[in-house]
């Protein structure tokens, strides 16, 4: 790509994010002709042998879901299925997950107690889920007494306020200074967030070399470092030092204190 493309590419993006909290552009133009295909599709089944009568007030435009694949965010999707995989494994009784994503938290539930924290605790009930109001700066919890601990692509947005937490340009190396806090000996912290050429994007996250995060957690031992890559692809025991020149990947560490 030369450099006049590049600066054209980078322009677009740039423009994309600022019009996208508004709306997004890309579907508003491709809605046009979907829902051209929608209407077609609901005046076919109405001629359908069968087929129920569907009142206008009933009418549902669901037209950006037929698509030759599944759109799935893979960083979420990978890492999900790596730190519960490792989760199960311990065969732990308790785990205590910090911010990550309310979904993986719960599907935790169906093998073990969990105790969520946040500082935006979700409206759920549900058994073996405990929701804790709570700041991964400052966790109710004593030095070296939780056994089992997560947090999936959590500590780069600490402290841009994104979330409603405080400003802070250290959050993200807080965060990881308190998980080591209260992580007990011997016990496993699965732990991710973007990695690649370091840089603030904000309000939205920064970006952390491997090496970085390392030194963070300087007091604990590195088990395993996996990552996703920028093309997407899961790599398992990845070679630390490719990924801190990425664009954006995700960056999977397993430690133990």
């Amino acid at each position: 790509m030369n450099d006049t493309k590049r600066l054209y590419h980078g322009l677009v993006y740039f423009l994309y994010k600022w019009i996208n909290p508004f709306f997004n552009p890309v579907r508003f133009l491709l809605a046009f002709p979907r829902y051209i295909r929608f209407f077609k599709d609901m005046m076919v089944y109405q001629g359908l042998k069968g087929a129920e009568r569907n009142k206008i007030s009933d009418i549902y435009p669901c037209i950006h879901e037929k698509t030759q694949t599944t759109d799935v965010d893979k960083h979420y999707f990978y890492q999900d299925i790596w730190a519960a995989q490792k989760i199960y494994d311990s065969k732990i009784d308790y785990h205590v997950d910090v911010g990550s994503r309310v979904i993986f938290a719960g599907f935790l539930t169906s093998f073990t107690k969990v105790a969520f924290i946040d500082i935006r605790p979700p409206k759920v009930d549900l058994k073996n889920f405990e929701k804790i109001n709570g700041d991964i700066l400052s966790m109710p919890f004593g030095d070296n007494s939780v056994k089992s601990l997560s947090s999936l692509s959590v500590a780069e947005h600490i402290g841009l306020g994104r979330y409603g937490d405080k400003l802070n340009p250290s959050g993200t190396k807080e965060a990881c200074k308190e998980l080591t806090r209260v992580l007990a000996p011997g016990g496993s912290l699965y732990f991710s967030l973007p990695v690649g050429k370091q840089r603030l994007c904000f309000n939205g996250m920064r970006i952390h070399s491997p090496e970085q995060i390392i030194k963070y957690f300087s007091g604990l031992k590195l088990v395993e470092f996996s990552a996703v890559d920028d093309s997407g692809k899961f790599v398992k025991n990845a070679d630390i030092s490719v990924f801190k020149n990425s664009f954006y990947s995700c960056g999977l560490f397993w430690f133990k204190k």
